[in-house]
């Protein structure tokens, strides 16, 4: 099985090739709706994608973190990270596309 990367090019070439709008105007899209839900993600909006998911940025308090080969202990410090709730509807297809692929 080989897993492949889709990448922005992927994306707007297959807007390209369902919309029909040209390569760049297609291209160009793509990078819009991306800047959109970065944009939002930074001002700290919940982006919800309907049948797809929701993505939201949480905060994370300070902890104490230890380093795996000297065992000695390093304050993690307060950050926020991204983190994407699949919908049920894609959790569906997808254990759905690994069932017949017999996995």
């Amino acid at each position: 099985m080989t897993q492949k990367t889709v990448t922005r090019a992927d994306l707007a070439e297959a807007v390209y090739g369902s919309v029909g709008l040209s390569r760049t105007e297609s291209a160009e899209l793509v990078e819009r709706v991306l800047e959109l839900i970065s944009d939002a993600l930074v001002t700290g909006s919940n982006v919800k994608l309907s049948s797809f998911g929701s993505f939201q940025v949480r905060s994370k308090n300070e902890r104490i973190g230890r380093n795996p080969k000297t065992g000695e202990e390093v304050p993690i410090l307060p950050r926020q990270v991204l983190v994407f709730k699949p919908s049920n509807v894609l959790k569906s297809k997808i254990n759905k596309s690994m069932v017949g692929a017999g996995k």
